[in-house]
């Protein structure tokens, strides 16, 4: 069912029993006082068309179902808003006789005995889902935290591997210089090897030379 028609619905229970019993108190005062009470319960009978207004408007735009109930419900709110604008016009008129006078305090006082008991049994049913609704807020929050507690948990193993992963570029990253450092070393012993190989090619081949000169000189 509709929040917002609810809504209306309560504001209407409570100024329907309230009109009633303004109605029953209207008769015992007397002809100014009356008159000052009748102008209130049509202001108030203003109020009572404008929510019956709007929640068949509400209730028009619902699904088929739902709609069907709402408007037979407002039928009786309809039915209830005639007979208090009826009972507001005999009090108004000023010609009631004594009996009919009882007669109109005895059905404005069951009237408000009513409106009231179908007001508190309505009161409890809107309490009833308020609580239901209360639970499900509770059970949504519950779950929410606990969405919460699982995403601060999966945040953390991220930033926990995020930290290996940087760990191990680090690393990485020193395994690469060291590597170089070691490619630059060996490059040196090879320039120094062939550096050597050259200076001991040229040594042995001076080596020759002068003991060839040698020989020359010692044959001949």
């Amino acid at each position: 069912m509709s929040e917002i028609f609810e809504g209306y619905e309560r504001q209407y229970c409570e100024l329907s029993a309230n009109l009633s019993r303004k109605c029953t108190a209207a008769l015992a005062l007397d002809r100014e006082q009356k008159k000052q009470k009748i102008s209130e319960i049509r202001a108030g009978l203003e109020d009572a068309e404008s929510l019956i207004r709007k929640m068949d408007i509400e209730a028009r735009n619902l699904q088929p179902n739902v709609k069907a109930v709402l408007l037979a419900k407002l039928r009786e709110y309809k039915s209830d808003l005639n007979n208090l604008k009826s009972e507001v016009k005999r009090i108004g008129s000023g010609n009631l006789n004594a009996a009919a006078r009882d007669e109109l305090l005895e059905a404005g006082m069951a009237n408000s005995l009513t409106a009231s008991a179908d007001q508190r049994s309505r009161l409890m049913m809107t309490t009833e889902r308020l609580n239901q609704s209360g639970d499900r807020i509770k059970d949504s929050r519950r779950t929410m935290l606990e969405t919460e507690e699982l995403g601060v948990s999966i945040l953390q193993d991220l930033h926990q591997q995020r930290q290996s992963l940087l760990h191990a570029h680090n690393t990485l990253h020193g395994v690469d210089d060291n590597i170089g450092k070691s490619k630059r070393v060996l490059t040196a012993m090879s320039r120094r090897i062939n550096k050597n190989k050259w200076i001991i090619g040229a040594i042995v081949a001076v080596l020759v030379v002068v003991i060839g000169l040698i020989l020359y000189f010692k044959l001949k």
